[in-house]
């Protein structure tokens, strides 16, 4: 079945419906209004420089017959070049000031074009109602140089005495340098193209002074309290830390953006949405130095504050070619996660598949429920599945004997909660370190995790590495599904392959129940 994701003013993205994890069982070419446009093997592709408030007829062919579907892109009130306000795109003039003043002059519903060129750019600020068109072989170019990016705080007094937010990092709102591209309080922003947006980090010191700054580093994109907000087509890359960051925001729809940076980058994270309400990440292809995907809620200051957890996000066709985590909750999760759905993705030479990071002091309202991860192909991929609530990163209190102490704590304000976790068809090829390593707290055991249709086996040159970033952490090789500190424990038509030792470690639940489980 073909079904339509988004379609904007000129551009639109469409998604081909079956069993396949990202690639399409087969080749097939794409005709627009009668004529070939392409060919494509993806489940999800898109096209751009389409004409504003037109029709269509999108038509897919292959062996096995044809499929067709209307569409109909947006209308706009305008759309203007960015050189007409004296933007050069050599990659050497200063843009800066050129498209600044292009944003603040474009018309509600207008449309800013960037034709073929490099626009060297200090941070930009977009607003409500406009949208960004970066043509094939145009690319934002980020600033080098850190003095020149202005300093945006976490939040201030209003004259009201009430706090106004404006950002932060790690779960915490702390100042930071203005991302590159930002919007604070906005709404019905889209950027599109099969341009680009670099943040130049490796030609600046923000990859390897961020430890002596106590300013956090810039975003390459970064959307705080924001709504409606549509990123299609670009390729992003090389941002000073997370790349694509929502903050406090709702309906964020991310469709068949490739997001990249080199494997030594350090936490150059893909996209990280912190307690948002509604996002689709669907099509997307990373290649990052952290975690392709990163789904937050803030530590447990923010957490208790706020109380807003990330509800209601859908992670769909992308492909996972490495990173720390394919898709990982935490662990700045003081609020929670619930109603998550990962499915028919692809993850190539990640360090962990799916994972879920948290520990003691992220908070009550840390409660992570309803998560579905389903449909999904892993090759090459160290630790498959992983569950880790003994956290120790990221936190001055992170070697303390409350984080690691096995000992049954009383549970209080600062006890996390971890839900239900379903894992269905799924195949994992060549593992290494393990194949699940699933650890929960003994005041407060995970209440269930399922395993159905699950096949796991082990790469014959397997090297021992760490599973989960623990304190007193052991290496291991080719272990088994390990489980400690689950309440329910359900596995049904799983299969272990290649295991050193036993196939199936568990302690400390109260109810394990298998059906058709082998382990080689």
């Amino acid at each position: 079945m073909l079904k339509t994701l988004f379609s904007g003013t000129v551009s639109a993205c469409f998604e081909l419906v079956n069993e396949n994890a990202y690639f399409a069982p087969e080749k097939f070419d794409v005709f627009l209004n009668g004529r070939k446009h392409m060919t494509c093997d993806t489940n999800v592709f898109s096209l751009f420089g389409l004409l504003p408030d037109t029709e269509y007829t999108l038509t897919i062919e292959n062996e096995n017959g044809t499929e067709s579907l209307s569409f109909r892109t947006e209308r706009e009130s305008c759309a203007v070049n960015v050189r007409d306000f004296g933007a050069a795109g050599d990659g050497i003039h200063d843009d800066t000031e050129a498209i600044r003043t292009a944003i603040a002059c474009l018309p509600e519903r207008g449309r800013l074009f960037f034709p073929a060129g490099s626009y060297l750019t200090r941070p930009q600020s977009l607003k409500s109602h406009m949208t960004l068109d970066l043509t094939e072989g145009a690319t934002l170019l980020g600033w080098p140089k850190r003095e020149d990016y202005p300093v945006v705080p976490g939040f201030v007094k209003g004259l009201d005495g009430e706090e106004v937010h404006f950002g932060g990092f790690e779960g915490n709102p702390v100042s930071m340098y203005q991302s590159l591209i930002t919007a604070q309080y906005a709404e019905d922003i889209t950027i599109l193209g099969p341009g680009t947006i670099d943040g130049n980090a490796g030609n600046s010191d923000f990859w390897t002074a961020f430890r002596t700054d106590p300013i956090a580093r810039p975003r390459l994109l970064f959307f705080n309290r924001c709504k409606n907000i549509t990123l299609h087509g670009f390729h992003a890359c090389n941002s000073p830390s997370w790349q694509i960051h929502p903050y406090y925001s709702e309906k964020i729809g991310i469709y068949q953006v490739k997001v990249s940076a080199p494997k030594i980058s350090p936490n150059t994270d893909a996209i990280d949405p912190e307690s948002c309400d509604t996002v689709e990440i669907i099509g997307c292809h990373f290649q990052v130095g952290d975690d392709c995907i990163a789904i937050k809620s803030g530590k447990i200051g923010l957490g208790m504050q706020f109380n807003k957890p990330a509800i209601r996000h859908t992670i769909r066709n992308c492909l996972m070619d490495y990173g720390h985590g394919g898709v990982t909750l935490g662990s700045e999760i003081g609020a929670g996660v619930r109603d998550l759905t990962v499915s028919h993705c692809f993850f190539k030479g990640t360090d962990r598949g799916l994972r879920i990071k948290s520990r003691r002091g992220r908070g009550k309202n840390c409660r992570i429920d309803h998560v579905l991860f389903e449909n999904i192909r892993m090759e090459g991929v160290l630790t498959p599945f992983v569950i880790n609530l003994w956290y120790n990163c990221c936190d001055p209190d992170r070697e303390s004997e409350y984080v690691w102490s096995r000992e049954k704590l009383p549970v209080d304000d600062r006890t996390p909660f971890m839900g239900r976790f379903h894992f269905r068809d799924i195949v994992c090829r060549d593992a290494e370190v393990a194949a699940c390593y699933i650890d929960g707290l003994p005041e407060a055991p995970i209440e269930e995790v399922s395993f159905e249709n699950i096949r796991v086996d082990f790469s014959p040159n397997a090297q021992p590495g760490i599973p989960i970033m623990e304190n007193f952490a052991k290496k291991r090789c080719r272990l088994g599904l390990y489980l400690d500190n689950v309440r329910r424990i359900r596995l049904k038509n799983v299969r272990v392959e290649g295991a050193l030792g036993e196939p199936l470690i568990a302690d400390h639940y109260e109810d394990l129940e298998t059906e058709n489980f082998c382990g080689q």
